[in-house]
């Protein structure tokens, strides 16, 4: 790989990470913990039994919220962290060719695997029917909404999307973009720009546009 595009890579983590101060670090920790504990919980649990997935994902969503008194920016990111089911991501540095296990920021081990196991996994008509399914995308689908609500000089949605792949690609071990990731990238990026004019759109409802076009209609 280029050093040009490994300059750019490295800036660019630098940069979004350097937007998160201290202070957001201990908030940002209570908000993982809080929505965490509630999927982990009982109640989620029976929530489950009444509720299909994207309903779910509405009120995961919803409680984020509230827990961030109306703050929709902070909720956002506390979903982009609380919902990854992975505690930590490992990373191959280009070049140097070294493996490094990144931690995330994440519940107790016990709330972690029991959040895990309750998260929503069927987002999409084509979601995968084994027992993971999707539920790796909702941490894209809320870090692209969170991008893109937060930008106030431009809209940085499809950008950080596109370079979540470039960086899963090149940095961690996989080997290819996944479409359905950037898809989904895509999604969170429209529900950010969605919110920021109608703070009464829930996930759902953007996740049923990718079922749309399963439709077929018949006279």
């Amino acid at each position: 790989m280029k050093f040009r595009t490994i300059l750019l890579i490295v800036c660019t983590i630098l940069l979004l990470s350097a937007q998160i101060t201290f202070s957001q670090q201990s908030k940002l920790s209570k908000g993982v913990n809080y929505i965490s504990e509630f999927v982990a919980s009982d109640y989620f649990k029976k929530l489950q039994l009444s509720n299909d997935d994207l309903a779910l994902v509405d009120s995961i969503f919803v409680r984020a919220v509230e827990f961030k008194n109306g703050d929709y920016s902070e909720a956002l990111l506390t979903l982009t962290f609380a919902l990854v089911p992975y505690r930590k991501i490992p990373i191959r540095i280009p070049l140097l060719n070294i493996i490094i296990d990144y931690p995330l920021t994440s519940a107790s081990k016990q709330i972690f695997d029991k959040k895990n196991e309750n998260l929503p996994k069927t987002l999409f008509i084509d979601s995968p029917t084994n027992n993971f399914g999707d539920k790796d995308k909702l941490a894209h689908f809320f870090g692209s909404a969170y991008v893109s609500y937060s930008s106030n000089i431009f809209d940085l949605g499809n950008l950080i999307g596109y370079f979540i792949e470039v960086f899963e690609e090149k940095f961690k071990i996989q080997s290819s973009a996944d479409p359905r990731d950037m898809m989904t990238n895509k999604l969170g990026n429209l529900f950010g720009r969605l919110l920021k004019t109608n703070h009464e759109i829930l996930p759902s409802e953007v996740f049923l546009l990718h079922t749309l076009k399963y439709l077929t209609f018949t006279p």
